[in-house]
């Protein structure tokens, strides 16, 4: 018996939309990433790209266990000489909350194009507010 593999232009793309008030950034995370790489359906395969798109909104009140607020540390180089620049996860919080959840699912994601190409479905907002009611996002709900 043959494996059947959906062809790219059949598989379903659905869109989900998630609040992330008072929700733990690891947790969030992982469903997401479950999420975008399509590992909860059926016809999932490791080199195809069968995710679906997530919305999240209220970046801003997301928490984090611990004392990750104050001793987690971001790093990015400015491309000078000594130009490391690092950020704690409460700076990060305060100045670019959306960016905070998108690293976090970008270190859950394969760490080549088809992980490139999925984090691309990743949408995050600051707030209530976003852009996709066209697409008729369905609300995901997190245990």
């Amino acid at each position: 018996m043959k494996t059947y593999l959906t062809p790219v232009k059949e598989v379903e793309k659905n869109w989900y939309i998630v609040d992330a008030t008072s929700k733990v950034l690891g947790r969030l995370a992982t469903e997401i990433a479950t999420r975008l790489r399509g590992k909860n359906k059926p016809n999932y395969s490791t080199f195809m790209d069968v995710g679906d798109f997530v919305i999240v909104v209220n970046a801003e009140k997301i928490h984090l266990t611990g004392k990750k607020m104050d001793e987690k540390k971001y790093y990015h180089h400015t491309g000078f000489m000594g130009g490391i620049k690092e950020m704690t996860a409460r700076e990060m919080l305060e100045k670019k909350p959306e960016e905070l959840i998108r690293k976090a699912v970008k270190g859950m994601l394969p760490k080549n194009t088809l992980g490139r190409a999925q984090l691309k479905k990743l949408k995050v907002y600051v707030g209530d507010e976003h852009p996709h009611e066209a697409q008729q996002p369905t609300t995901m709900e997190l245990s």
